[in-house]
């Protein structure tokens, strides 16, 4: 385990797994502060909490704020929310490359993303191509500490209706206990235990950059 009395940045803490993670670090002693830069509040307060409400398109304008130990991006649109491709890779790889940029030139040494399995920037589904143009941008900034998370179908309950998304976690949930072995990682995962993932990498030692679902699985549970 680091040392204590650390600052975290958050981005994306309004969503399902950012809101884990939120909390996580929230209770966790060996972080003093936590900053978030987010479009809307996450509508509670507490000590270590410190909020930003900005467009995180114009994540750059905001330097001088961009200030910590570690940055954890949970940062992720949807077809049905952003129809728009441009907009939506302007979400999904500008913003998390934007953070990465502001960690190189902030001196932040550490950075855990959220991205997908099947991530690839040569794949024809546009949502693992812009995931894998992302990943390779951030890593182009060589923070000493990345870690890019690769889970499967994320679980848990969303307040907004995806009905397609809906239908493939019932039938996942069926699938999960055929699919054994190598086909592990195609599990679906619940969103708390990425988060947990999260924080233990920001706080241990780990040698691989790219962690997919059925690893992330494990760490999560230690």
């Amino acid at each position: 385990m680091k040392t204590k009395d650390k600052t975290a940045i958050i981005l994306g803490a309004t969503g399902l797994t950012g809101g884990y993670l939120l909390n996580l670090l929230l209770s966790n002693d060996h972080y003093k502060k936590v900053i978030l830069f987010s479009r809307s509040t996450v509508g509670h307060t507490h000590p270590k909490l410190e909020e930003y409400l900005i467009d995180l398109l114009e994540l750059e304008t905001h330097a001088d704020k961009f200030r910590a130990d570690e940055v954890f991006c949970c940062i992720g649109t949807t077809k049905s929310k952003t129809p728009n491709k441009e907009i939506y890779k302007k979400i999904d790889c500008g913003v998390p490359v934007s953070a990465a940029k502001l960690c190189k030139k902030n001196g932040i040494s550490t950075i855990v993303l959220v991205s997908a399995l099947g991530a690839n920037v040569n794949s024809s589904i546009f949502y693992n191509r812009v995931k894998g143009e992302m990943e390779r941008d951030v890593l182009n900034y060589n923070i000493p500490k990345t870690h890019l998370m690769q889970p499967s179908l994320i679980g848990g309950k969303r307040e907004e209706k995806r009905v397609g998304e809906w239908i493939f976690k019932q039938l996942f949930g069926l699938f999960n206990l055929l699919l054994v072995g190598p086909l592990e990682k195609y599990r679906s995962i619940e969103p708390e235990t990425i988060a947990k993932a999260m924080v233990w990498l920001a706080n241990h030692e780990y040698d691989k950059t790219r962690i997919e679902s059925d690893e992330i699985q494990i760490i999560g549970n230690k």
